[in-house]
C-alpha cells in the first residue's frame, strides 16, 4: 500500500514539474535524446525558436544551428563536452524556424540514470540579442568617447584612481604636460604640482574636496616634464559607482598662460591709461594754476622793480624790497616747474650734443653733491644731437643728481652715463634712435607704491621744507615735451636709476628759429607808441608801468577786439599782447593784425609752451611770463633795433 502511495506521489510531482517548465516563456527548456533528438518542448522554446511541439519533437537539435556551425561540427562537440565534462555553456548565433537569427546563451547538462547511464540532455537557451545589442552599443559608445577624448589636444583629460595615480592619458595631456602615456600612467598626479604646492598639501586637498563635494576647481601654476611652469585651469570630478562608492577621479587641465598674460597686459594698460588720465588732469590743473600765478607774479615783480628804482636808497627799506623780489623770483621758478610738468612751459629748443653739455656742467654738479657723495661719469666723445632746451636739460640733470645725493645720507657713488640707444618695434617706447642719460645712485631706493607716485606733483619723500615735490615732475615734463620719456627703476634698499630718453634729431634741425623780418619803421631807438593787450587788469597795469618807465607811450586794451579798434584809429609802433585771452587769443589777434597791417611788429607774452595756432605766425617772437623790466626791454630792442 505504501509503495502505491509513493508511486502516485511521484506521478503528481512529475506532472507539476512539467507544468512548471512548460509555463516558462523567457527560457527555451527542452530535452534531447543521447543522440541529440528533441524529446520535449516548452512554450519558451516555441516562442524563441518559432516551432510548435508537433513540428520539432523527434527532430535533431542541430537544425537550430547555422550552416557554418553545423559544418564545423559544433552541435556534436557541444553534446560531447556536456557528456564528458558535465556541462556545456556558450554563446552564439541560433536560427529560428523563419530563418532569422538571435544571439543565445546555451547550457547543456547531461541527464544520467541512477546507474550512471546517459539517458539524454537538458538544454536551456536564453535570447540575449537585446542585451548583446546594448553591450555592442555601449562598446561603440565607449570607443567613440575614448577616441573623442584622445583626439582633444587643447585639454589634458585623464583619469585618476582613488589614490590619485594616473590611469589614462590623452594627447592633450601629452602636449600640455610633456609626458608620454608610458612615462606617466601609474605615477601620482602630484608630479604636476610645484614644490611649494606639494609641501602645502594642495594635491591631497584637491582630491579630498572632489571626494567630499563632487568637484574641485581652481587655477594655479603647474609644472611640465621639462620643469617649465604654466598657469592652469584645473577641474577634478569624483567618479562613483552605482552604489556611491568612489572608483576614481576625472581630471581636466587647460593651459591658460596666454589668457593670464593677456589679463595682466590689460590690467597694465588700464593702469597706464588711468595714470595718464590722472596726470593729464593734474597737468591741466597745474598749468591753469601756473598761468594765474604767473600773472600775479608779473604784477608783484614789476611793481617791486619799479619801486626799487624810484625809492631812495634806504639801508632799512632796500633789503626788504630785495627779499620780496627774491621771493617772487622763487615763485617764478616754481611756476616754471609746474609748467614743465604740465608740458606747457616755454622751451628754447636747440640742437645739442648731450656729451658736450654734460661735460660742461660737471663742475656745477660736483659742487652740488658736496663732499659726502662721489661722482662717476661715462660720456662718449660725441653723441647724435637731440632737440631740447639746454638750460632746462641742465636743470633736469641737476635735479636728478640732487635727488640721488639726498637718497644717500651716508654717502655713496652717483653715476652719470650717456649712451646712444636703438629701440626696436614692439617695446614700451616708440621704435627709433635715442640718446639716454642715466643718473644712478646706491641709496635707499623706493618701494613699488612710492615708485608709482614718484612723478606725481607735490609728492616728496623728503622732509618738510626740503623739497617741493615738483623736481621729477619737471624732468618728466621736459622729456615728454621734447618727444622723449623719463623712466625710473628702483627697488627698496637697492638704489634708483633715473633715465632720460630723447629722440635723435636729423642733421638739419627743424627747430631752428626763422628769421624775424624787422619793419623799417621799427628800426629806431626813439620812444615807441606801444599797444599793450592783456585781459588781466593787474598784469596790464604792471606792463604799462614798466613800458612807461622805459620811456615809451602806452595804449592799453583788455581784449583783442578792442586792440583792433585802437589800431584802426591810433598810430602804433609795436603791439605786445598776452596769448591766453578769452574770445580772441593773442595768436588770433596776431593773424588779424597781419591781415590789415602786415608790417606791424608783434610780441606775444605767454608762460605756455604751445605754438600759437594759425599759419604764418610761427616767426612771431615770444616773451616768457613772468618777465622782468630788463627782459621786456631786451625783447623790444631785438624787434625794434
Amino acid at each position: 500500500m505504501e509503495a502505491v502511495d509513493r508511486y502516485d506521489t511521484s506521478l503528481e510531482d512529475e506532472g507539476r514539474f512539467r507544468v512548471l517548465v512548460d509555463a516558462i516563456t523567457d527560457y527555451a527548456i527542452y530535452m534531447l535524446s543521447p543522440e541529440g533528438y528533441v524529446a520535449s518542448w516548452n512554450s519558451g522554446a516555441q516562442r524563441f525558436k518559432g516551432y510548435r511541439a508537433s513540428e520539432i519533437l523527434g527532430q535533431h537539435f542541430s537544425r537550430f544551428y547555422l550552416d557554418a556551425d553545423r559544418e564545423a561540427g559544433l552541435p556534436a562537440r557541444a553534446l560531447k563536452i556536456a557528456a564528458t565534462e558535465g556541462r556545456f555553456e556558450g554563446e552564439g548565433w541560433c536560427q529560428r524556424k523563419d530563418g532569422t537569427r538571435f544571439w543565445a546563451h546555451v547550457i547543456i547538462d547531461p541527464i544520467r540514470h541512477a546507474s550512471g547511464e546517459l539517458i539524454g540532455f537538458a538544454k536551456i537557451i536564453r535570447d540575449l540579442t537585446e542585451r548583446r545589442a546594448a553591450e555592442n552599443a555601449l562598446k561603440r559608445s565607449e570607443e567613440q568617447f575614448r577616441l573623442l577624448v584622445q583626439g582633444v589636444s587643447d585639454y589634458a583629460i585623464y583619469m585618476l584612481d582613488p589614490e590619485g595615480n594616473v590611469t589614462s592619458w590623452n594627447s592633450g595631456a601629452e602636449r600640455i604636460k610633456g609626458y608620454r602615456s608610458e612615462e606617466i600612467i601609474g605615477r601620482h598626479f602630484s608630479t604636476f604640482y610645484t614644490d611649494e604646492d606639494r609641501l602645502n598639501g594642495l594635491p591631497q586637498l584637491a582630491l579630498a574636496t572632489a571626494s567630499r563635494d563632487g568637484r574641485f576647481e581652481r587655477e594655479g601654476w603647474r609644472v611640465r616634464k621639462d620643469g617649465s611652469r604654466f598657469w592652469a585651469s584645473v577641474v577634478i570630478d569624483a567618479i562613483r559607482d552605482d552604489y556611491g562608492g568612489l572608483i576614481g577621479f576625472a581630471k581636466i587641465t587647460r593651459d591658460i598662460t596666454e589668457k593670464l598674460e593677456t589679463q595682466h597686459a590689460l590690467e597694465r594698460t588700464r593702469e597706464e591709461l588711468f595714470q595718464a588720465q590722472k596726470m593729464e588732469a593734474i597737468g591741466q590743473l597745474t598749468g591753469g594754476i601756473a598761468h594765474d600765478f604767473n600773472n600775479l607774479l608779473m604784477a608783484v615783480l614789476g611793481s617791486l622793480e619799479i619801486l626799487k628804482k624810484r625809492m631812495p636808497q634806504d639801508p632799512v627799506l632796500s633789503p626788504l624790497v630785495d627779499n620780496a623780489i627774491q621771493g617772487a623770483q622763487r615763485g617764478a621758478a616754481l611756476t616754471q616747474r609746474m609748467l614743465a610738468f604740465s608740458r606747457r612751459q616755454e622751451l628754447q629748443v636747440e640742437r645739442i650734443d648731450v656729451s658736450e653739455l654734460l661735460r660742461g656742467m660737471m663742475d656745477m654738479v660736483s659742487r652740488s653733491i658736496g663732499p659726502i657723495a662721489s661722482l662717476e661719469t661715462e660720456f662718449p666723445e660725441s653723441l647724435p644731437t637731440i632737440a631740447t632746451d639746454p638750460t632746462q636739460l641742465e636743470t633736469a640733470v641737476l635735479n636728478l643728481v640732487v635727488n640721488a645725493r639726498d637718497a644717500m645720507p651716508g654717502g655713496g657713488i652717483i653715476r652719470i652715463k650717456a649712451t646712444e640707444e636703438i629701440v626696436p618695434d614692439g617695446g614700451t617706447m616708440a621704435a627709433g634712435h635715442y640718446v639716454r642719460v642715466a643718473v644712478t645712485d646706491e641709496g635707499e631706493g623706493m618701494d613699488e607704491e612710492t615708485l608709482k607716485r614718484a612723478v606725481t606733483p607735490f609728492f616728496t619723500t623728503k622732509g618738510v621744507g626740503k623739497g617741493t615735490g615738483l623736481g621729477l615732475s619737471m624732468v618728466q615734463g621736459l622729456a615728454g615735451q621734447s618727444g622723449g620719456r623719463l623712466i625710473l627703476n628702483s627697488r627698496l634698499g637697492e638704489g634708483t636709476a633715473a633715465e632720460l630718453w630723447f629722440p635723435v634729431t636729423e642733421a638739419k634741425s627743424a627747430v631752428e628759429e626763422p628769421e624775424q623780418s624787422v619793419p623799417e619803421a621799427a628800426n629806431s631807438s626813439r620812444p615807441l607808441r606801444i599797444l599793450a593787450v592783456d585781459d588781466d587788469g593787474l598784469v596790464l597795469m604792471n606792463t604799462a608801468l614798466m613800458l612807461e618807465d622805459l620811456g615809451h607811450t602806452v595804449i592799453e586794451a583788455t581784449a583783442g577786439a578792442d586792440a583792433l579798434d585802437i589800431l584802426r584809429h591810433e598810430s602804433v609802433d609795436l603791439v605786445i599782447s598776452d596769448h591766453a585771452m578769452p574770445r580772441m587769443t593773442g595768436s588770433q589777434l596776431a593773424l588779424a593784425i597781419r591781415s590789415e597791417w602786415p608790417d606791424m611788429p608783434i610780441i606775444l607774452a605767454t608762460g605756455f609752451a604751445e605754438i600759437p595756432e594759425g599759419a604764418g605766425i610761427t616767426d612771431i617772437p615770444r616773451l616768457g611770463k613772468p618777465f622782468s623790466q630788463a627782459q621786456l626791454a631786451e625783447a623790444i630792442s631785438r624787434i625794434a633795433q
